[in-house]
């Protein structure tokens, strides 16, 4: 079927003053990636594909409104979020079928990461209509990047629960994943989850990246527990935090009778924390784990251990 009638003459962006005609779209779903602070990120088929689309989906038009406008792009703007998705997906999804192009977008970067998009992509794609992808800026790639830890296995967590209990249990969960580790996170809540980090993966080196291609653009390096005492101090950053941790190093197996003697020996002079914190940070290993062993010997009066090897 053919496109919703607009005026070709509304199907054109603005380059430097240019006008350039988009070229026509066939029917489908258009996964459109876009800039995640800088406009002059945007690539020319990102802006051909919203200026050729019937409509565009957007979190909030107040946001995407500022990068349409300046590339002068005519195409009305429809809200899909997560408070209207239910209703919103059905109506986008029959508008497609009907022979419409319609291109999703999200407040900033590649649509589908931590935001509402995948519902409408998956019922698409099961409904046998077209869906496409016109990609772009993505705020994980752009940390990940530029932390100068290593690239060739990453895992995207997204954003960590906000309560520090399941927070750490989910850190937890991850400290053996043989990758680097992509995280976001909210001002307000950065150095508590540096903290949590620091306790429950040990010594690796991270990365803070906070307002990627804007004017105040930062990346902070070092070891977890050093950032973590770094955001602690004074107010709490402004704007869009990516945190990269390094993955697991990889070390032998630590004899479990040998790290009993020593957590025995700080036990000696140190509290339970203390000494899981020394030992952990010796061997590299999570303190939670070690943290455990040593509540068990102190609260066993320092029984002999059964022998084996804790694994890293």
């Amino acid at each position: 079927m053919k496109q919703a009638e607009r005026s070709p003459d509304a199907r054109t962006f603005l380059v430097h003053g240019v006008a350039i005609p988009a070229p026509p779209l066939a029917a489908g779903l258009y996964v459109v990636a876009t800039p995640i602070g800088n406009l002059g990120d945007v690539t020319l088929r990102a802006l051909a594909v919203l200026a050729a689309a019937d409509a565009i989906l957007v979190e909030d038009t107040r946001v995407s409104r500022t990068l349409i406008a300046r590339y002068g792009i005519a195409t009305p703007l429809s809200l899909y979020h997560d408070h209207n998705a239910a209703a919103a997906r059905p109506r986008a999804l029959k508008r497609i079928a009907e022979g419409q192009a319609l291109a999703l977008i999200s407040d900033a970067g590649t649509p589908l990461v931590s935001d509402p998009g995948f519902k409408l992509v998956a019922e698409a794609v099961a409904a046998g209509l077209h869906v496409t992808a016109a990609p772009g800026a993505s705020a994980a790639l752009a940390a990940l990047t530029v932390a100068g830890l290593p690239t060739d296995r990453f895992f995207f967590e997204g954003f960590l629960p906000p309560r520090s209990a399941a927070r750490r249990e989910r850190i937890n969960a991850l400290a053996a994943i043989p990758g680097t580790l992509v995280i976001y996170e909210a001002p307000s809540r950065i150095a508590e989850t540096l903290a949590d980090l620091a306790e429950e993966l040990g010594p690796r080196p991270a990365a803070v990246a906070r307002e990627l291609t804007k004017l105040h653009e930062e990346v902070r390096r070092g070891a977890l527990e050093k950032l973590a005492a770094a955001y602690a101090e004074g107010e709490p950053p402004r704007g869009e935090i990516v945190v990269v941790v390094g993955p697991p190093q990889e070390r032998a197996a630590v004899d479990a009778a040998a790290l009993d003697a020593e957590i025995r020996a700080a036990l000696k002079t140190l509290s339970v924390k203390d000494s899981a914190a020394a030992v952990a940070a010796r061997h590299g290993l999570p303190r939670r784990q070690v943290y455990a062993r040593a509540l068990a010997l102190a609260g066993a009066g320092h029984r002999p251990p059964s022998g084996g090897s804790l694994p890293r």
